[in-house]
């Protein structure tokens, strides 16, 4: 993890809602696509913690939704600001234990970090189809990135005003795959994992205190034990989860 200084270099909407911001500076506590920053926001208690989306060796790409009073406040934000970060927060997904047919899903706003883990895999050679989950058609966005990277890409919306009607199980059947990695919401992790029997990655979204494992805010019972989101996560193997009934 690093502390530093970022600065703003675009800060755009992608849907009414759904914002991209790219920031310059360190980057070189990221190693494993997953991984996430912690935003500090002033007039605000609490850092704002958001998934990488994509990063180099000078920026960092995040994609973020507008919930509250912080994420408003982002929006607002314009290129040349600077923020307080955190970075290379959390475990990030492991790419090795992907197979040569992956399939790697997002629900909404946990979109953005499936780009991040589909370049990786695609840059290792493997055939990567990516399923994009939404509610309905004007909340897409990414396809576009995401086939240009050379992904099979197959989008669902609920209320079937784009591709697939339905969630993003009900894509799985029209596909063969090797295995899955997953962020979303954690309904809809907990119905990929009972809606096949592949091993998966699982990225969950959870609100955060710290952000760095020092005050147990975020946690997952696991088979061996409670797990903390922030830092032993987000990302954790499908078959250690124990669900809540």
């Amino acid at each position: 993890m690093t502390k530093g200084i970022y600065t703003i270099l675009e800060n755009r909407a992608l849907t009414p809602d759904v914002y991209l911001m790219r920031l310059a500076g360190d980057t070189s506590a990221l190693t494993n696509p997953g991984q996430f920053i912690n935003i500090a926001l002033d007039g605000f208690y609490l850092r704002r913690p958001i998934s990488v989306c994509d990063y180099n060796d000078r920026e960092i790409t995040i994609i973020y939704k507008v919930v509250g009073r912080g994420t408003e406040k982002m929006k607002s934000m314009t290129e040349g600001q600077t923020l307080d970060v955190l970075c290379g927060l959390g475990n990030g997904f492991d790419t090795a234990k992907c197979g040569d047919k992956p399939v790697v899903v997002g629900g909404g706003v946990g979109v953005p970090p499936m780009y991040g883990l589909a370049k990786a895999l695609i840059a290792q050679g493997k055939e990567v189809t990516a399923i994009l989950g939404f509610n309905t058609a004007s909340e897409l966005f990414y396809k576009e990135e995401f086939e240009a990277l050379g992904c099979k890409v197959i989008v669902t919306t609920v209320d079937g005003s784009e591709g697939t009607k339905g969630f993003v199980t009900n894509a799985l059947p029209e596909i063969e795959y090797t295995d899955y990695s997953a962020c979303g919401p954690e309904p809809m992790l907990k119905a990929l994992y009972n809606a096949t029997d592949k091993k998966g990655q699982l990225s969950f979204e959870e609100r955060m205190g710290c952000g760095f494992g020092a005050c147990m805010g975020c946690s997952c019972k696991t088979i061996y034990g409670n797990k903390r989101i922030c830092k032993e996560g987000p990302v954790l193997v499908s078959d250690e989860i124990l669900w809540e009934k």
